[in-house]
């Protein structure tokens, strides 16, 4: 053991120091690189990781340029009789800088894992940047950034080549760790070495392996806690549908919500034009359709390139007047589909982060009991997210998002991610929760059935349009186009012309069809719905044609027919209709000889554009 122990204090005097200070510079830069979208980021990324990839006597050379006698900094300083050359301050400077580019792209990696839909749904609850980042995203980087500083103190404790140069080797002043080492092997002082070498690998291995060991104590406690906790949904509920009423324009701006704008993408555009009441629209489309992006520009994450949005009289965004008020302003309520419970705070922490600021203790926990009880988790306020099953952390996303008493509440596909059994649950307490909402409520979903359930008027997207707009009924009765009627379930489609009042010719099923409906002037399809196929045998009625069966699938309470008109099929894809028939029908019918005949209810048959 050497006498002299000043290169264990001056090391850890400067590494201390030098991690303080990367640990809130570097911070800072990785949240400021995080969303900086400006010119030159690659540029910035190379200035700031370049001491982690340079010679660290590249990197002392540099400093001495920069902090010595005829250097900038050096000059500014020389006047006041103060320089860093040969200190310990420089010392500190060295390993600072070294130190700087692990703390950061640490601390970057950290941040770039939380996921944005937290970011997103925090700012529509009314929370400002500043407690964004210290309510969110330093929790939830909190893992990270505790890695970051233990390999950022390591660094600086280990740096050599850097603080050579710039604060050279003065034993008592400046000789760290690193520098005993070298230079007492350089004399032969072997034990010596082994010594220092021992020492500041015990202290910088200690430190990653505490954080390692707290890290993974820390996950599994959150897996035992989440493991002790029943999945099962607590209560069912079966209310009625809300009645169904016609979607109409407002009068005036003055209430609902009222939006007309236009987002243009790398290969996509949406341009959309609608307008909202309290009766709850469904949004429908299929994947890619714009339906995401729509309640993301509504709610203010993303900026629609031109257009309007009034909600209640309150313009939200005017491209022409240049207004675009931020998520926090807009008051609208947002659940997306992983539901974005903040997972670091409880059920009643979530809850209360949209409520007043100006609200007391007593209250908020009042209104945290009566959205608990609404919902049916009465008593889970102190349980954490993970802590919870799928459905439950629905409810508590729905909760929160109604606790801030929004003008506009915008779900976007809440059930995506439940299963069958679960899903159906939730959509019926759904729809009882948002009969007593008095605001406009927007419901995306690319599930019909679940659209025709929930909502009474439904607006259909394809590739960012509005193609219908109207009560849900009409949609699934007079779909406008053959993508609608798809997306409302129809099978069965043939191109279509007109050739006599009342009848047009279905081309690609090879027969006349008399209609009912008008025929559109720009008819291009005819279709008919699988379950309205008439499988019949009396040939008196319109419409009615031989068929030959060409193969079945089977569903626990229906059987598919794929049926091949006027002759049989030559083989399993040679079919003209599927129609669908419950299993007692199918039983009666299996046994019969072909041909079947098959009937189209003229009532039943779709015309499109």
């Amino acid at each position: 053991m050497p006498l002299d122990l000043s290169p264990l204090w001056i090391s850890l005097k400067t590494s201390i120091l030098a991690t303080f200070i990367t640990f809130f510079i570097g911070i800072a830069a990785a949240y400021w690189m995080l969303g900086y979208r400006g010119k030159g980021k690659s540029l910035i990324e190379g200035i700031f990781v370049a001491p982690l990839i340079l010679p660290p006597t590249v990197v002392g050379f540099l400093l001495l340029l920069l902090f010595g006698k005829n250097g900038p900094v050096g000059k500014l300083m020389e006047p006041l009789g103060f320089s860093v050359v040969f200190t310990w301050y420089g010392a500190a400077i060295a390993a600072t800088v070294v130190a700087f580019p692990l703390m950061y792209k640490t601390a970057l990696g950290a941040f770039e894992q939380i996921d944005t839909n937290l970011l997103r749904v925090a700012r529509t609850l009314g929370a400002k940047e500043s407690t964004i980042f210290w309510r969110i995203s330093i929790p939830l980087a909190g893992s990270g950034i505790l890695a970051a500083t233990t390999l950022a103190f390591a660094r600086a404790l280990g740096e050599f080549g850097a603080t050579l140069m710039l604060a050279g080797n003065i034993p008592g002043q400046t000789q760290t760790i690193p520098m005993a080492i070298y230079f007492a092997v350089e004399g032969g002082a072997i034990q010596e070495g082994w010594f220092w070498a021992v020492a500041i690998m015990s202290i910088s291995l200690s430190g990653i392996i505490a954080v390692n060991y707290w890290q993974e104590t820390r996950q599994k406690r959150q897996t035992n806690s989440k493991l002790a906790v029943s999945p099962s949904l607590s209560h069912s509920l079966t209310p009625s549908l809300p009645h169904s009423l016609a979607p109409s324009l407002p009068h005036s701006l003055t209430s609902g919500l009222f939006v007309d704008i236009e987002k243009q993408l790398p290969g996509f555009s949406l341009q959309v034009c609608f307008s909202a009441d309290k009766q709850p629209l469904g949004l429908l489309g299929g994947s890619g359709a714009g339906k995401s992006i729509l309640l993301r520009c509504i709610a203010g994450i993303e900026t629609p390139t031109r257009g309007r949005i009034v909600l209640n009289g309150r313009v939200l965004f005017d491209s022409q007047q240049g207004i675009n008020l931020p998520p926090r302003d807009r008051r609208i309520g947002f659940v997306v589909q992983n539901y974005a419970l903040f997972p670091h705070m409880t059920v009643g922490q979530n809850i209360a982060f949209g409520l007043s600021k100006g609200l007391s203790t007593t209250a908020i926990k009042q209104q945290i009991e009566a959205q608990l009880i609404t919902v049916q988790l009465q008593g889970y306020s102190e349980r954490y997210p993970h802590q919870l099953s799928g459905g439950q952390q629905q409810r508590v996303a729905l909760s929160r998002a109604l606790a801030s008493q929004p003008e506009a509440l915008l779900l976007d596909e809440p059930f995506s991610a439940l299963d069958t059994h679960l899903r159906s649950q939730l959509e019926q307490q759904m729809i009882e929760t948002l009969a007593n909402y008095e605001g406009v409520t927007l419901f995306v979903t690319h599930n019909m059935e679940e659209a025709y359930r929930v909502c009474p008027n439904l607006l259909v997207l394809e590739k960012g349009k509005v193609v219908h707009y109207g009560t849900k009924h009409d949609i699934f009765e007079r779909p406008a186009t053959v993508g609608v009627a798809q997306l409302t379930g129809c099978k069965n489609f043939s191109s279509a012309v007109a050739v006599a009042s009342g009848q047009v010719e279905a081309i690609d099923w090879g027969c006349t069809l008399s209609v009912i409906e008008p025929i559109p002037d720009a008819l291009s399809n005819v279709g008919i719905r699988a379950h309205q196929i008439i499988l019949t045998n009396d040939l008196s009625h319109e419409n009615t044609f031989p068929c030959w069966l060409a193969r079945t699938s089977e569903t626990p309470h229906r059987m598919t027919l794929f049926l091949k008109l006027h002759h049989p099929s030559s083989n399993q894809s040679d079919y003209h209709l599927q129609a669908e028939v419950f299993k007692e029908k199918w039983a009666t019918l299996k046994d019969q000889p072909m041909p079947w005949y098959v009937r189209l209810d003229p009532l039943r048959l779709i015309l499109m554009e």
